[in-house]
C-alpha cells in the first residue's frame, strides 16, 4: 500500500487522541503525504481546521458522544481508509496503590473507546478495504512493572485487535498493530487527580524515541501491511525475548527497571 495516494480525492485518516504527542506526529506525517486527517480529542487547543485536518471536539469515555462523532465523520467523508486507535493513558503505581476508579476509566480509555471505534467504522473501513492500526504498547505482549493496568488493558487491545484481524481479512481489511516501547512525548509527567497522565514521561525509560521518529516507524510498517510493528530497538528485543523465554524476560524487566 502506498501511502502516498495518487486518487483524486485524498484518503481519510481517523485518529483518536491525535491533538498530542504521538497522534500529532501522526498526523502531520500523513496529512504531509496527502492524506485528509480527522483528528478526535478532548482538547484541542491549538488545531485549526483546514481542508486537511478536520479537528473534532469529543470526549471518547462517553459512549453517547463517540458513537454521533463517528457517525458524523462517515457522513462527512468520502471514505475512511485508516483508523488509528493512538488515544491511551498510563498509571504508574505499584498494585496495592491502584484505584478501582482510576483502574476502570484507564479502561475507558485504553480499551473501550477504542474497542467502540473500531466497530463504528467496520463498515466503511470494509467498503474502502482500509486499515484498523491499534497502538499498543510493549506492555501489550509482555508484563511491565509497577503498571499493572496499562498493562492490562494493552494486552486487552492486543486480544482484540488481533482477533478483528482474523475476522476482516475475508473483507480485504487490514489490522495492525503497532507496539512502541518508550516514546518521549510527556516531558512534564504530569497526572491528574487519580494518578492517571498521557504515556511518554516514564523516569525509567530506556532508549526513547521522539514522537516523530515513533511516528515514522508506525506509517512504514504500516506502508508494508506489517500485521505487528515493534517501535523502538526495546520493543524489538522484547518482543524477540518474550517469545523465546518469558520467564527470563519478566526477570530481565524487573532487574533493568529496578536498577534505572
Amino acid at each position: 500500500m502506498n501511502v502516498a495516494s495518487d486518487r483524486r480525492a485524498p484518503r481519510t485518516a481517523v485518529i483518536s487522541g491525535g491533538a498530542g504527542g504521538l497522534g500529532t506526529a501522526l498526523s502531520q506525517h500523513l496529512q504531509r503525504l496527502g492524506w485528509r486527517v480527522v483528528v478526535l480529542d478532548r482538547d484541542l487547543r491549538g488545531l485549526q481546521r483546514s481542508d486537511m485536518q478536520i479537528p473534532i471536539t469529543c470526549d471518547l469515555t462517553d459512549a453517547a458522544a463517540l458513537a454521533d462523532v463517528c457517525a458524523q465523520v462517515v457522513a462527512e467523508s468520502p471514505s475512511i481508509d485508516l483508523v488509528i486507535y493512538n488515544a491511551g493513558l498510563t498509571s504508574v503505581c505499584a498494585v496495592p496503590e491502584l484505584t478501582d476508579t482510576a483502574h476502570r476509566h484507564l479502561f475507558e480509555v485504553n480499551y473501550f473507546a477504542a474497542t467502540a471505534m473500531a466497530q463504528a467504522f467496520l463498515a466503511p473501513l470494509r467498503a474502502s478495504q482500509g486499515t484498523h492500526l491499534a497502538v499498543t504498547s510493549v506492555a501489550g505482549f509482555a508484563p511491565l512493572r509497577q503498571r499493572a493496568a496499562y498493562a492490562a488493558s494493552k494486552h486487552a487491545m492486543t486480544g482484540f485487535f488481533g482477533s478483528l484481524r482474523a475476522e476482516e481479512a475475508p473483507h480485504g481489511v487490514d489490522v495492525c498493530i503497532a507496539a512502541p516501547s518508550f516514546v518521549a512525548t510527556n516531558p512534564d509527567g504530569k497526572a491528574d487527580h487519580q494518578g492517571l497522565s498521557p504515556p511518554g514521561a516514564a523516569k525509567d525509560a530506556i532508549d526513547a524515541m521522539s514522537a516523530e521518529q515513533a511516528a515514522a516507524v508506525i506509517l512504514r510498517g504500516f506502508e508494508c501491511k506489517r500485521a505487528f510493528i515493534p517501535v523502538g530497538r526495546v520493543a524489538k528485543l522484547s518482543s524477540m525475548v518474550m517469545r523465546l523465554s518469558p520467564a527470563f524476560y519478566q526477570w530481565l524487566m524487573a532487574r533493568v527497571v529496578s536498577a534505572s
